[in-house]
C-alpha cells in the first residue's frame, strides 16, 4: 500500500490510501479515502506499507507512526531532512515536523519542525538536486515489525535562524579577501 501519495503513486502498491479523494485517478488500483485518525484497515493487514513525504504533514505522528506499524508487517518511510525542508518554499508552512535518525538507537528522532532560514527553491527544483545530493536531501527509513521513534520537544526560540543574506556576504567577503591577496602577490613581483 502507497498512503498519502497524492498523483504519484508507487507503481508497485496495489492499493493507495489518501486524505483526497483521488479514486478517479487511481480506477485500476484499490483505492481508500482515509477520513478518521484510524486507519481503515485490519492488523497487518499488509505486507509493506509505504509512505513518502507523508509523515512531516501529519498533526498527530506518533499516532500516525503506530497505525503504520499496526496495519503492516513492514514498510518504507521518506522525509525531507531539515536542510531540503529549509530549502524548499512550499515546505515553510506545510510541514510540521523535523525527523533525523540515530544511528545508535536505531530510532527515528522526531522534533517541531524550526525554519532555520527563508526557502530559496521550489519543489522542481530541489527535485533537480536530488538527483545529485539525494543522500543530504533525503531520509530513507525501512521498518520492520514497528517503528522506533521518539518525539522531542524543545524551544524554538534556543536556535537562532540564519541569514542566507549574512552567508552570501560571507561568503563574497572571503572571496574577494582571496581575490586581493591573489592581486596583491601577482603585482608585487
Amino acid at each position: 500500500m502507497d498512503i498519502g501519495c497524492g498523483y504519484g503513486a508507487n507503481k508497485y502498491a496495489t492499493t493507495i490510501s489518501d486524505v483526497l479523494d483521488l479514486s478517479e485517478h487511481y480506477k485500476d488500483k484499490s483505492f481508500v479515502k482515509i477520513t478518521e485518525k484510524k486507519l481503515p484497515f485490519k492488523d497487518k493487514e499488509f505486507d509493506f506499507v509505504i509512505a513518502s513525504h507523508v509523515v512531516e504533514h501529519v498533526e498527530d505522528i506518533s499516532h500516525f507512526l503506530k497505525e503504520l506499524a499496526r496495519i503492516s508487517k513492514q514498510g518504507y518511510i521518506e522525509v525531507p531532512t531539515r536542510l531540503e525542508d529549509n530549502l524548499v518554499f512550499e515546505n515553510k508552512k506545510a510541514h510540521l515536523w523535523h525527523l533525523t535518525f540515530d544511528d545508535i538507537y536505531n530510532k527515528m528522532i522526531i522534533s517541531d519542525k524550526i525554519q532555520y532560514f527563508e526557502p530559496v527553491f521550489s519543489i522542481g527544483t530541489i527535485k533537480k538536486f536530488n538527483e545529485y545530493f539525494r543522500e543530504s536531501l533525503v531520509i530513507e527509513l525501512y521498518w520492520h515489525e514497528k517503528i522506533e521513534f521518539e518525539v522531542i520537544k524543545f524551544d524554538k526560540n534556543q536556535k537562532q535562524k540564519i541569514s542566507i543574506l549574512n552567508l552570501f556576504k560571507k561568503y563574497f567577503s572571503k572571496r574577494l579577501r582571496e581575490m586581493i591577496r591573489v592581486l596583491k602577490t601577482k603585482y608585487r613581483n
